[in-house]
């Protein structure tokens, strides 16, 4: 959409925004069960499962300059690409829509003005920066990241350091390996957005391992937000906490600003992959009608929980980040001149299966990193067959 070059400074400060989230917050708060210590131990080795593999997309579209849905024609042809792009901004209306939902509940919990009120507010500010643009926002971003980097911590001490205390147990309802599985999801629904941030970066690999870093690092700390408020004040509803400890209008700029911020990269994206299925759209204004999408649905539809959606995200692009890993860094067999690669299509497929079967395996290190290896494994195998075929023909 814009050709401008950002630096690593700047790719970082879109990842601190895309892990300031209420939705990660809201999501933190389903591993209270676990108890402090096994719950942050689950969110953080989900977030280092999930992080390693954000890097290789992001690394991958750096190197390549090109967007994330444009790095799946070097495994799946033209068409694959196309398929996969349009599941991604399927998937980005939906989580367009969940964080509108998510943020505009929390702030009428703050000021009743009507959640569909605040779901326009909030749309609006989002189409305002796309207007604005990801390589023009500038001063924007630096003082709205400070300012949300500012009230976390003042979030932080109210849950940690507050006086009200949960009294009674919270019954176990997860497995550790559930939990993993739920803290990997959210870096996984990152993965098919990285690279169109990274395409442009001036320093590829800093810039990659900079964002991977930072939003796994700003995402640890909001999942350890929410099972903290959970766990340490009884209270599951961050929009509670905030209106119980008195931030009233600081509670209201977190909710908002850290729904924009991270909902705009969602929208936005949602653009470039159209770009991918439909060329003569324009990116930013078909971004815009995301936005305006998502609003919509955030006033007509019930998004409360999210789990299931997170996990549809992950069993379809943690098998096509396997098969574009080992093709790009490991088979080095450039699909992009075809316009299907029946056999990595067959390849995902089985991945995608697997991921839905592992989900029902209790393994400590969850679902994504055993669906992922089968899925690599079969794309090397696959690979070495053709290689050596075509060695036999010559």
């Amino acid at each position: 959409m814009e050709n401008k070059k950002t630096s690593v400074f700047s790719n970082a400060l879109i990842w601190f925004g895309a892990g300031v989230s209420i939705a990660e917050i809201i999501t933190g708060t389903f591993f209270a069960p676990l108890g402090f210590v096994r719950g942050t131990a689950a969110i953080l080795l989900g977030h280092l499962i999930g992080c390693v593999l954000l890097f290789f997309a992001g690394y991958i579209g750096g190197i390549a300059k090109k967007s994330a849905m444009e790095t799946t024609k070097y495994s799946f042809g033209s068409w694959g690409s196309k398929f996969f792009a349009l599941l991604n901004v399927l998937q980005l209306v939906g989580w367009t829509g969940i964080m509108i939902y998510d943020g505009s509940l929390a702030v009428n919990e703050i000021f009743s003005f009507g959640k569909w009120i605040w779901a326009i507010v909030i749309g609006a500010l989002i189409i305002l920066w796309i207007v604005i643009g990801i390589t023009n926002l500038g001063k924007i971003n630096v003082v709205t990241m400070s300012l949300l980097f500012i009230l976390t911590l003042v979030l932080c001490k109210i849950i940690f350091f507050g006086e009200k205390i949960a009294d009674s147990a919270i019954e176990e309802a997860m497995s550790f390996g559930a939990a993993v599985e739920l803290a990997v999801a959210m870096p996984l629904s990152w993965l098919p957005l990285i690279s169109d941030y990274t395409k442009e970066a001036e320093k590829p690999f800093r810039a990659t391992l900079a964002s991977s870093l930072i939003y796994g690092i700003v995402s640890c700390w909001m999942y350890i937000i929410g099972m903290g408020a959970t766990i340490f004040t009884g209270e599951s509803d961050i929009a509670q906490i905030a209106v119980k400890s008195g931030l009233g209008i600081a509670g209201l700029i977190i909710i908002v600003l850290s729904t924009v911020t991270t909902t705009f990269l969602d929208a936005f994206s949602a653009g470039i992959s159209a770009k991918t299925v439909f060329e003569k759209l324009d990116g930013k204004w078909t971004a815009v009608v995301v936005a305006l999408l998502g609003t919509a649905g955030a006033i007509l539809f019930n998004m409360d929980n999210i789990t299931d959606f997170l996990y549809y995200i992950g069993s379809v692009f943690a098998p096509m980040i396997a098969i574009l890993i080992a093709d790009f860094f490991v088979v080095k067999r450039d699909s992009s001149d075809k316009k299907v690669d029946i056999a990595k299509i067959i390849i995902w497929i089985l991945g995608f299966v697997l991921y839905r079967l592992l989900m029902t395996v209790d393994f400590i290190l969850g679902c994504t990193i055993l669906d992922m290896a089968v899925t690599f494994a079969l794309t090397a195998l696959w690979g070495l067959i053709t290689r050596r075929k075509k060695q036999e023909l010559q």
